[in-house]
């Protein structure tokens, strides 16, 4: 299936050269217009955006759109992305775009799309939308009376907060808990420290001035080096770290000491499995995810889901097979009895639920396994395609061999950057490190 715009998280790129450009943002807007208009009611979109400089000029571009072919616009303004699943939902809207590149510096951005599910496209809606991006639309645009109307909502950020809240019980409090967050001068850079403020924290708020340019510059969840040194510094009991639209956080203990989202899985899973909560035993995690998880998890009877990296894998597959916990490493995690996608201030509440029901230290509560080492490194490419490459592919299949149950190698190209990520993890650290710079070398070579 080959794909012209669309990546594995929506469409990104850098900001004002294609395909991020106004041109194709507004196809993109009749595009999928088209293809939700359904049923003869009046149909409208959601626009939520993060805190870039480029969100804007995408947002009125998108907005032309959508109004140019018959449907309505509400625009949020700044809002996390699991935000705009929610509202998509909650306000009968037949689709959500979310303005962002995630985890990127500002001078790339993206297009991000919901089904009236809250839930991201499937392969074949994204290709039906790729077909019309590049067709001729001429006849297809609205009737002047049939034009679309925009309007800006408020109180966006109210509801968030309060969906939020929401996801505990109504008992359970935060009072005692000195929290520093850090909002990547992002779409949670408002939301998320009201939240915890709201539930009784103490809150210490970092990467909340954003100015168009400085949206995961050196705060957030690829970041986290100043959160780590702001919990040592006011001696917190937490912190949390999000990303520029907050679908992914990463958390830091009392100690400071970094932890990720298979440890924070492992620890909501085990509550969730003692209390009864899991629709069936076990979760859902990508090929990233650590085998020392997957050990942990079957110490306890829970079995481990594989898929390809992504959340959008990692929600199909949690839909499939009727799971309600799931996520990536990276810190996407999904709790599907509250979303549809990743959202990071929500898994970072259920990760506080468990440390104030235990009534132990982030240090303990999230330290359920050891990882077994772990060696990822990047190759840029340029131009073709290394992994297809008969030589590249039998030399991964050694490695993989020669490790057997003892480790394992992953080579996948990158949906959102020009890299290869070759990954091995294995009880050896020496062992993978030989192997992964065993394949850098010869994909480098290959690529050259």
């Amino acid at each position: 299936m080959t794909r012209k715009y669309f990546g594995t998280d929506g469409i990104r790129g850098r900001a004002n050269q294609p395909p991020i450009t106004p041109d194709i943002a507004m196809r993109v807007g009749m595009a999928a217009g088209l293809v939700f208009k359904n049923g003869d009611h009046r149909h409208r979109a959601i626009i939520g955006k993060d805190t870039r400089l480029s969100s804007y000029m995408i947002e009125n571009a998108l907005t032309a759109g959508f109004l140019s072919v018959g449907m309505d616009v509400l625009l949020t303004g700044p809002v996390p992305t699991p935000g705009i699943a929610m509202l998509t939902r909650s306000m009968r809207c037949d689709l959500g775009v979310m303005i962002s590149a995630s985890h990127n510096p500002f001078d790339d951005n993206g297009i991000k799309l919901f089904d009236p599910n809250g839930a991201k496209l499937s392969d074949e809606t994204e290709m039906e939308i790729e077909a019309l991006i590049d067709a001729d639309l001429g006849d297809r645009l609205a009737r002047p009376r049939a034009l679309g109307r925009a309007k800006r909502i408020d109180s966006v950020t109210d509801r968030y907060v309060e969906y939020a809240k929401r996801t505990l019980p109504r008992a359970l409090s935060l009072d005692g808990l000195r929290v520093v967050v850090d909002g990547a001068n992002g779409a949670a850079y408002r939301v998320a420290p009201d939240a915890l403020w709201e539930l009784g924290a103490e809150v210490i708020a970092l990467g909340v001035d954003p100015d168009g340019f400085n949206i995961n510059n050196e705060v957030g969840s690829t970041a986290p080096e100043a959160l780590i040194a702001k919990v040592r510094e006011v001696r917190a009991d937490i912190g949390i770290a999000l990303d520029g639209d907050a679908d992914r956080v990463v958390v830091v203990d009392e100690r400071g000491t970094l932890i990720d989202g298979d440890q924070m899985m492992a620890a909501i899973a085990t509550s969730w499995a003692g209390k009864g909560l899991l629709a069936k035993p076990g979760i859902v995690v990508t090929v990233m995810s650590n085998l020392g998880l997957e050990r942990y998890l079957e110490g306890i009877g829970l079995s481990t889901v594989r898929t390809p990296v992504g959340d959008r894998n990692v929600a199909e597959a949690m839909r499939r097979e009727g799971y309600n916990l799931g996520g990536e490493q990276s810190g996407h995690i999904i709790l599907s009895d509250y979303t549809t996608t990743g959202d990071g201030l929500v898994a970072a509440l259920q990760l506080l639920a468990v440390v104030r029901e235990e009534g132990r230290p982030v240090s303990e509560v999230c330290h359920l396994f050891e990882p077994l080492p772990q060696v990822l490194k990047n190759v840029r490419i340029a131009g073709g395609q290394p992994l297809d490459d008969e030589k590249v592919r039998q030399r991964i299949s050694d490695h993989n061999a020669s490790l057997g149950e003892n480790g394992r190698v992953l080579v996948r190209a990158s949906g959102t950057e020009p890299l290869i990520r070759v990954m091995a993890e294995g009880d050896d650290s020496q062992a993978i490190s030989a192997v992964v710079d065993d394949l850098v070398a010869m994909i480098t070579d290959a690529a050259a």
